[in-house]
């Protein structure tokens, strides 16, 4: 069949609808759309470029299209297509499984509307994500986004299956998700972090470095740099299983992680309107299952790569920005993901202290600017930033205390880690410094955002608060959000024992971060088994949407069966 009438959905910066309006033969016409207004794109020379080659093609673009709604959007052409593409679909950033897949149900949906008799719907999916035979690794049914189910209710089967290859698609560049710190970001993160930098940049010569890949072989853990026994955080370790489905889960307490922005190979699946079946070739192959992974938990883990790096300078400030990982405790500061910027600076030994000075006293003063200009006329904050010394008495954390934010019982909030003991074999003549900066937790306190799950919204009305070049002080969109009140108590497995961040983590993961607070309200212990019985108590409330009283209910349903497989307890 010769598609005549081709429609794309979800375009990022326009370029797979440029690249493939420039390979369509005379009588194809191509509409490309996306969901954000015109004006969200406009200064993005990207799309400028890719909407001029579409227009010089003769193709139409539109904006403002919501994918799940076709029929809506094109009612009043009452036009049936050929062929719709929707590369990459997903909701955008934390969004999980249930809800990527709710996405694609109702897109499959949307497309029984606009699609001709016999019509075909591609989509493009990271490997693992559909949960067919066809992906390799193939993931547990309920951990995928069942594409084919979803589809079905759309009235669309499966029809073929083949690699998705970006190099055929001459210009293209997936957008899909967009970190904090892209060039194009508004966000604050990336506000925060090109402030800091142009600060040092005016003293130190900066040479600004790629950042790597989160996952790491089990290698890298050799690696982990001694500031982690200073560090509240826990790693996460990611153990491929061997079992007769390949699939990955975190190790201990066994929460399943979605591995999808980690993965590098797509698959693009075809599904046709037209009933006839020609059977799908069981293409699941036995993979070779690696070893464990570290998903970082601090860039500091790639200091040393710096060093013996080709690019390494010695003198120059090198910088590296980028999104790290850890378990921890539930608390208002405390960061599961947040984003880092880490320096590495190299010195000749002979100037070690007025070296290592310089550099300690200009990162004091730049952070105490971006301190002290959330409000113009606020208290002063410069006796607040502190580098605490560590025992060893070379080595520092970065406290703050906040003045008039935030509970009275913070003392100081850690926001990053300087090492001053590091050395190399392979400059033996130089002493080197890092320095390791929780952007995150600078962003809450220079604007007054007393939440960090505020910083990974995806509601438009948070972005729409900051202006590029002003710094003012937060105002919450969401006002007096209602918190509900929920306890737990179970009974411990004695052999396994009990881990507490195991038990926040997976808290975290069931609710979806709407679990603000986790207290200890009692202890019991059996007088004739022996057996230890803990209760606590749950507070649910969200920041940026609406929770009801029977949604907390749900969640904290589904936290009772989950402790239960995942922490082996017994719940009361």
């Amino acid at each position: 069949m010769v598609a005549r009438r081709l429609l794309l959905v979800g375009e990022g910066n326009f370029s797979f609808a440029a690249a493939l309006s420039e390979v369509q033969g005379p009588g194809t016409s191509l509409i490309a759309t996306c969901p954000q207004k015109l004006t969200a794109l406009t200064e993005d020379p990207v799309f400028q470029e890719n909407l001029r080659r579409l227009r010089d093609r003769g193709a139409e673009v539109r904006f403002g299209v919501d994918c799940t709604q076709l029929a809506e959007a094109f009612a009043a052409d009452g036009w049936k297509f050929d062929r719709i593409y929707f590369n990459f679909p997903h909701c955008g950033r934390k969004a999980g499984v249930a809800k990527n897949r709710e996405l694609l149900a109702r897109f499959f949906q949307s497309c029984a509307d606009v699609l001709s008799e016999r019509g075909e719907v591609h989509v493009a999916l990271c490997r693992g994500q559909g949960g067919t035979p066809a992906d390799s690794p193939r993931r547990e049914w309920h951990n995928s986004w069942q594409v084919v189910a979803m589809a079905a209710g759309g009235g669309l089967i499966l029809s073929n299956v083949h690699p998705f290859s970006s190099d055929a698609v001459p210009g293209y560049k997936c957008t899909g998700y967009r970190g904090f710190l892209e060039t194009n970001s508004s966000h604050p993160v990336r506000t925060i972090n090109e402030k800091l930098i142009a600060e040092l940049s005016k003293t130190f010569s900066v040479q600004r470095l790629k950042c790597p890949p989160p996952l790491l072989p089990e290698k890298h853990c050799d690696s982990h740099i001694a500031w982690s026994s200073d560090s509240p955080s826990v790693p996460f370790w990611i153990v491929p299983q061997k079992e007769k489905i390949p699939h990955c889960k975190l190790l201990a307490g066994e929460t399943a992680w979605d591995m999808e922005d980690f993965l590098v190979s797509f698959s693009s699946l075809h599904l046709q309107k037209d009933p006839e079946w020609n059977g799908e070739q069981d293409t699941q192959k036995r993979i070779q299952s690696p070893t464990k992974f570290l998903l970082r938990p601090s860039l500091l883990v790639f200091a040393q790569d710096v060093i013996q790096g080709p690019h390494f300078l010695p003198g120059s400030l090198h910088i590296l920005s980028g999104p790290v990982f850890r378990k921890c405790l539930i608390s208002p500061f405390m960061l599961p993901a947040f984003h880092e910027t880490l320096f590495i600076h190299g010195f000749n030994k002979k100037m070690n202290n007025s070296c290592l000075q310089l550099f300690l006293e200009h990162l004091k003063c730049s952070l105490h600017n971006l301190l002290t200009q959330r409000l113009p006329d606020g208290p002063e904050l410069s006796s607040s930033l502190i580098f605490k010394p560590q025992k060893n008495k070379k080595d520092y954390m970065i406290c703050v205390k906040p003045h008039n934010f935030g509970p009275d019982e913070i003392v100081g909030l850690v926001i990053g880690f300087i090492i001053t003991s590091a050395t190399s074999h392979l400059y033996k003549d130089l002493d080197f410094v890092f320095a390791s900066v929780n952007l995150d937790l600078l962003v809450m306190l220079v604007w007054g955002i007393p939440d960090w799950r505020i910083l990974w919204t995806f509601d438009k009305r948070f972005l729409d608060h900051f202006v590029p070049g002003k710094v003012e002080p937060f105002k919450d969109f969401s006002l007096y959000p209602p918190s509900y009140v929920h306890d737990v108590s179970f009974w411990l497995d004695e052999e396994r024992g009990f881990d507490e961040v195991e038990f926040h983590t997976v808290a975290r993961a069931v609710s979806q971060d709407m679990i603000t607070s986790i207290q200890l309200l009692n202890r019991f212990q059996h007088p004739q088994t022996g057996r230890v019985s803990l209760c606590y108590r749950l507070t649910y409330q969200a920041c940026d949407r609406a929770l009801s009283h029977q949604q907390a209910i749900l969640i904290q349903n589904r936290l009772r069966m989950e402790i239960q497989q995942s922490l082996h307890v017994t719940v009361r």
